[in-house]
């Protein structure tokens, strides 16, 4: 019987190296792949740890495939980078929503490009290094589960995959410990058996985003007002670029105590200061459903949810209110919810699905 062929995503890390190599032991035919996405490569390949994207992670790769002895190849992302993901990043940013980057990434360049041009190429499946299992239910569909170890778990960010490609995917890091899979890098003598994990926003090292967005983009950031929730002018601030629901340092306003950004006006150029207790809502509203372990619900359901990549989950109510539209209610009022974050749902360990945040919710605002 012909042996199943997979596309091991590598990013140079140990990861997906110990993924290519779990693979190759199960008898799949291997062949590995970096994805090229970055814009700027000398820039990244500065890096001390460049990521999944820059010319040391393809060193890396090249290494590891090596050693292995697998067949590997560069492809190039470039153009759907920047399209799905440094797009995506800047518009959200500027519209004074809070963008998960790494979300649109996963679903639109690391699955939807390379699983078409795996898939073009012959291949059964695509693999990753990510933390997280597919499960198939008794209902027919294929959903996640989460990893062996909670802390190390990802499936917050790949909420958002279709059926379609999860049927193409392989995910074997996803039964093992970040400690296992360390000691498997060092007992085959991988050279990245010991490398850092990269940071999380690769094209953005320093993480000062502000000043990404301004030199990627024409528009000019200015400055505007802080301003309570009765519209009262307390300071300027450096523009709506530099600032996050939730957000404390940085603010530089002599208020006596500390305060927090709880809204951000893009139409008026306004960045709205509260108390601890104003960062606090029941609920949220979101779209951009996707459903994992089930096609879709009707009415109303009880669910986990999680509002943050860190965040640890909170039992919540799921209320349909529209064809692509949803509410969640906490049994708790929960922290910083944030436009343009990921809402995700969970029974238990298996991912329901999720949705992107429009806008917190409390009770008294719906009527």
């Amino acid at each position: 019987m012909k042996k199943k062929k997979v596309v091991v995503g590598m990013s140079g890390g140990v990861d997906s190296s110990v993924a290519a190599y779990l693979l190759k032991e199960e008898g799949y035919e291997v062949i590995g792949v970096t994805m090229q996405i970055w814009q700027d490569e000398e820039a990244c390949a500065t890096e001390e740890n460049a990521g999944c994207c820059g010319l040391s992670a393809v060193d890396d790769a090249r290494r590891v495939a090596q050693a292995l002895d697998i067949p590997y190849y560069v492809m190039n992302f470039k153009s759907e980078f920047k399209k799905q993901v440094i797009d995506y990043f800047i518009e959200e940013y500027l519209a004074g929503r809070t963008p998960n980057p790494c979300i649109a990434c996963n679903r639109y360049v690391k699955w939807e490009s390379l699983l078409k041009r795996s898939l073009d190429i012959g291949a059964d499946f695509i693999a990753t290094g990510h933390y997280a299992r597919i499960v198939s239910l008794p209902n027919g569909r294929d959903t996640l589960k989460k990893s062996k170890t909670t802390e190390k778990d990802q499936t917050y960010a790949l909420y958002n995959l279709t059926q379609e490609q999860l049927k193409h995917t392989l995910m074997p890091v996803g039964a093992y410990t970040k400690e296992q899979i360390r000691e498997i890098a060092a007992q085959i003598h991988l050279p990245v058996a010991r490398k850092p994990d990269s940071q999380e926003i690769c094209f953005v090292p320093d993480h000062d985003y502000a000043r990404f967005i301004e030199e990627n983009t024409n528009q000019k950031i200015i400055e505007g007002n802080f301003v309570t929730s009765q519209g009262e002018i307390i300071g300027r601030h450096k523009g709506i670029t530099h600032y996050t629901v939730g957000q404390r340092k940085g603010l530089n306003l002599s208020m006596g105590h500390p305060v927090f950004v709880t809204a951000i006006r893009p139409e008026t150029n306004e960045v709205v200061i509260g108390e601890n207790e104003d960062v606090f809502a029941g609920g949220l509203l979101c779209s951009q459903l996707n459903f994992m372990s089930i096609s879709d619900f009707p009415g109303e359901m009880q669910a986990t949810a999680k509002i943050r990549y860190n965040h640890k989950g909170a039992s919540c109510m799921i209320r349909r209110t529209g064809k692509d539209k949803a509410e969640c209610w906490f049994d708790e009022p929960q922290r910083a919810i944030t436009p343009g974050q990921a809402v995700v749902f969970y029974d238990g360990d298996l991912v329901i699905g999720g949705g992107t945040i429009l806008r917190s919710l409390n009770k008294q605002s719906v009527q």
